[in-house]
């Protein structure tokens, strides 16, 4: 072996050459842990959903859901706090989301209200189910084009909050065996088409994205959060179904409204003012 110090100039030359041109290992994506695992425990939320379910033990699988939409509302801001944004994060939010909040609701509300129907209960159920899928798919495709203040159709935590608001509320009420009472099966069956087609409109709901610490809300805002507070503290199954079904209501309200006025109900590229929405009005 030669020492490096009697080589020669050329065989000096030909080593930083070969050394220069060496091919570059691709530094290894790592994964955020927090956000992540926020996501996770979301997903557990809802798989804990069906397992109590299938169980009978409805009021369980009813705060099961509405805790996966609490962590669902957290990850996405985290990742943003922690500068912990990634494309794997978005995707298994999105799959977390189709379990939490499209296939838990249905087979939820399929065991406490449609299972006796027959076939004639799988509607609303795969009605409900196929909404959530296209409601998540179309948001995905769409996030860089729609106007940040609205969503297009109702989300699918929303619809989630509406058909287990309802299921809990009948719940607490005392209403255990509801396959045998025709009026609450068929409450069930119009609340969850509802939900269901609802997330698949072009109907604007409002995304309460403008809240935040830079911004400012009229004074009326902080009144109604207060309202909401009390209402929710008096009865929580009750308080809680009946504001995502002001919500799930308002998004029409809206629609008929711009429409009687005349102005845009497209929730694509509507916005002219908002910093985030520059760029896509041309």
């Amino acid at each position: 072996m030669t020492d490096a110090k009697n080589r020669t100039p050329t065989e000096r030359h030909d080593d930083e050459y070969d050394a220069a041109h060496e091919p570059v290992r691709p530094r290894r994506k790592g994964i955020y842990v927090l956000p992540n695992a926020i996501t996770l425990a979301a997903l557990f939320s809802g798989f804990y959903a069906i397992v109590a379910a299938m169980n009978g033990r409805f009021e369980f699988a009813c705060i099961a859901i509405f805790c996966s939409a609490v962590l669902d509302s957290l990850d996405g801001r985290v990742a943003r706090m922690t500068n912990s944004q990634s494309a794997f994060g978005e995707q298994m939010d999105s799959l977390s989301d189709m379990v939490s909040f499209g296939a838990a609701p249905a087979l939820i509300v399929y065991i406490w209200a449609f299972k006796d129907m027959g076939k004639l209960g799988w509607i609303p159920a795969f009605v409900y189910i196929s909404g959530a899928a296209l409601r998540l798919a179309r948001f995905n495709v769409n996030i860089g084009v729609v106007d940040k203040r609205f969503f297009q159709g109702l989300p699918s935590p929303a619809a989630a909050a509406i058909v287990i608001g309802m299921i809990w509320a009948f719940d607490d009420a005392g209403f255990k065996d509801v396959t045998q009472t025709p009026w609450v099966v068929w409450t069930a069956f119009g609340m969850t088409l509802f939900a269901g087609l609802s997330m698949v409109t072009n109907a604007p709901f409002y995304s309460f994205k403008v809240f935040g610490g830079r911004r400012t809300v009229p004074f009326v805002v902080l009144v109604a959060i207060a309202l909401a507070i009390v209402l929710i503290s008096q009865n929580p199954p009750v308080g809680l179904f009946a504001i995502f079904c002001a919500y799930g209501l308002s998004g029409y309200v809206v629609y008929g409204w711009r429409r009687a006025k005349g102005r845009p109900v497209s929730v694509i590229s509507t916005s002219t003012d908002e910093p985030d929405e520059k760029g896509l009005h041309h």
